[in-house]
């Protein structure tokens, strides 16, 4: 992994290390046996160990290292999960990407939120029981504007205790606005960190910047966010490629911007969309391994784990790394208000909040609504 000075004027594309990731994904498929088995009798982990624990030989050993990352879950985060409900504002988007059923290519009737509609759909998340809300928007600054999004905020902040964005790739200065309109979280995916890949998906495009989505992400610490989740699109290149990438990624923004804590997400693409279909597709059980390498790895690091799994396996990975947790998910604008409109992708797990809570209640976990975290921060 990198080595980042926390004083350093480079950004994070500047230091982005291809070569390097790749070499470790070689070396990372060469561990031996004897190498695994010495690397999980350590008690403590760290970054380093990651090639050990994403090993093909570390395969075997999933049952005792998911112990040690039920342990050491429960004893960073206690029994707690924290649960929250995805909310689109619009479908509107000016890219062309492959994989994304928001893409510029699809020529449905789009729709933005008014405002009456994001009242009206805040309202209906908060009388569910909802408090932690992730407010998302396909690409269109035109349409989903700095301004827009500081309005949507606004109106949505007496209904819930903790607003997260994901949206655009933003300056600095539209971050620092949002912020102050009350939004605590940033979350931005890259994606694939594989940028000859990147390229041949999103054909069309401000998206089609690589590099600027690669660095969006630090200027959303620069500007204050306190929460901050990164990820990959599991599916569109070499799952472990992405993993050192993310590791490299988050080593640079927890040395860098110490202050803010971060969170992992690993979504993997489902279904097919139009004519695509994954090129990459990784398994139950290597998604089980990511998450439990991470987990070791960084041990207080969230790891959220979405909708776009079935529930069999979201019941089966909660208590062995997952912290965060969403539910009822729709995943297109006014989706809780009976609108039809296009949606980005199909979720494959619909149970309501009640019966989330049921489940996590079933395995000794406690859910949770609030963001106590966030209620602790001075203003």
């Amino acid at each position: 992994m990198i080595t980042t000075n926390r004083f350093s004027t480079l950004v994070f594309s500047e230091q982005f290390n291809h070569p390097l990731i790749q070499k470790t994904v070689s070396q990372s498929l060469l561990v031996s046996k004897d190498a695994v088995e010495q690397c999980i009798r350590k008690s403590t982990f760290s970054s380093q160990d990651l090639p050990y624990l994403l090993s093909p030989h570390a395969e075997s050993s999933l049952e005792i290292l998911a112990k040690k990352s039920l342990a050491l879950t429960r004893q960073r985060f206690g029994n707690t999960m924290q649960l929250f409900i995805p909310m689109y504002l619009s479908n509107e988007c000016f890219n062309t990407c492959t994989y994304c059923g928001f893409s510029l290519e699809y020529k449905y009737k789009r729709k933005t939120l008014t405002k009456a509609e994001i009242k009206h759909e805040a309202s209906l998340l908060a009388k569910k029981g909802f408090k932690h809300i992730l407010l998302l928007t396909g690409e269109s600054p035109k349409h989903v504007s700095t301004p827009y999004l500081k309005e949507a905020i606004s109106i949505i902040t007496p209904y819930f205790s903790s607003i997260g964005i994901e949206v655009q790739p933003l300056e600095q200065s539209d971050y620092q606005t949002l912020i102050q309109a009350g939004a605590d979280k940033l979350t931005l995916y890259q994606e694939t960190y594989h940028k000859e890949s990147y390229l041949k998906y999103h054909t069309y495009g401000l998206k089609r910047n690589f590099n600027n989505r690669l660095d969006a992400v630090e200027k959303g610490a620069k500007a204050g966010f306190y929460n901050i989740n990164i990820g990959s699109l599991l599916g569109l290149y070499d799952w472990r490629y992405e993993a050192f990438a993310m590791a490299e990624h988050l080593d640079y923004l927890t040395k860098k911007y110490w202050k803010a804590k971060y969170s992992i997400s690993f979504p993997r693409i489902q279904e097919m969309i139009g004519t695509f279909h994954e090129p990459y597709p990784i398994s139950d059980k290597h998604l089980t391994q990511l998450i439990i390498a991470f987990r070791l790895a960084y041990p207080d690091l969230g790891i959220t784990l979405s909708t776009r799994e079935p529930k069999s396996l979201r019941d089966n990975l909660a208590p062995l790394g997952i912290t965060t947790m969403s539910a009822e998910s729709s995943t297109s604008p006014a989706g809780y208000s009976a609108g039809n409109y296009e949606e980005q992708f199909q979720t494959n797990d619909n149970r309501s909040l009640d019966s989330i809570i049921s489940m996590l209640k079933s395995k000794n976990l406690d859910p949770v609504i609030k963001d106590w975290d966030m209620s602790l921060m001075p203003n």
